[in-house]
């Protein structure tokens, strides 16, 4: 049996956000097993964590990959372990494929310590605009694409060709323009790891952070993806590292019928 939690990260409200799966083990069990499951949870992510020492071990999986940073899916687990299994520290220290991440709370947010990864300008991949739907007229790129458009209405009215989208090869593609009611808006669209879109992705702020900062001037942004669901998300871009601070909430708790053979 495998503990497991339903979080819902970005949002003060069930039903709003992004779902995560959380899975706290003991030690690791097989990569197959943990891909198994989060197919089976049909989650953007599901996240598994073992203890080690001072820190934790944490890792991701949409429905059909590993992935090397997910914010939403991180957050859920500092929520996990500071509100329901106990944890006292100040800070939790995670070590992940992209190194160390730190999640600590500050009131009722919880705050999230991420590698910076700005975005270059590059050439418009192939797909792209078909996918979209819309004339491109400039490519960045970081781990994802990064499409700006002029209006947040011009990202609320994107109707995506996911069939095409997924040819484009990268794990996903950030939409961004300026919010009418905040800094900056987004979309983000990962048919190629099993995501068509995701309600709220806060790695992708690892990229429109130091995007947003150096176009408005400011170092402390307010976001907010626009998907179906909708997420909020705080963002500080300090260095070569960027903070993102949202809220999470407990939507389901309960046990895997999962015995390793």
């Amino acid at each position: 049996m495998i503990l497991f939690f339903e979080v819902h990260s970005f949002t003060q409200k069930l039903f709003h956000g992004n779902p995560a799966g959380v899975c706290p083990l003991d030690r690791w069990i097989d990569d197959d097993s943990m891909q198994l499951i989060a197919r089976e949870n049909n989650l953007s992510e599901t996240a598994f964590f073992v203890p080690n020492e001072d820190h934790y071990e944490l890792r991701w999986f949409t429905p059909t990959a590993e992935v090397d940073l997910c914010g939403h899916a991180t957050l859920a687990t500092a929520y996990v372990l500071f509100d329901h299994l106990g944890y006292e520290g100040e800070a939790i220290q995670f070590q992940t494929q992209s190194g160390e991440l730190i999640v600590w709370k500050d009131n009722d947010f919880l705050v999230m310590d991420f590698p910076s990864r700005p975005a270059e300008q590059t050439d418009i991949p192939e797909h792209l605009n078909d996918g979209l739907g819309c004339e491109v007229e400039q490519v960045f790129k970081a781990r994802d694409y990064m499409v700006v458009l002029e209006t947040e209405q011009e990202i609320r009215e994107l109707r995506p060709d996911f069939s095409e989208l997924e040819k484009v090869d990268c794990t996903g593609i950030i939409v961004t323009a300026p919010g009418d009611e905040v800094d900056f808006v987004s979309r983000f669209f990962a048919p190629r790891v099993g995501v068509p879109e995701d309600p709220v992705t806060g790695s992708a702020h690892s990229t429109l952070t130091p995007y947003w900062a150096e176009r408005l001037g400011k170092s402390q942004l307010r976001a907010r993806q626009i998907s179906e669901r909708g997420g909020d998300l705080w963002c500080r871009q300090s260095e070569d590292r960027v903070q993102i601070a949202g809220h999470a909430v407990l939507y389901f708790k309960g046990f895997l019928n999962w015995d390793e053979e």
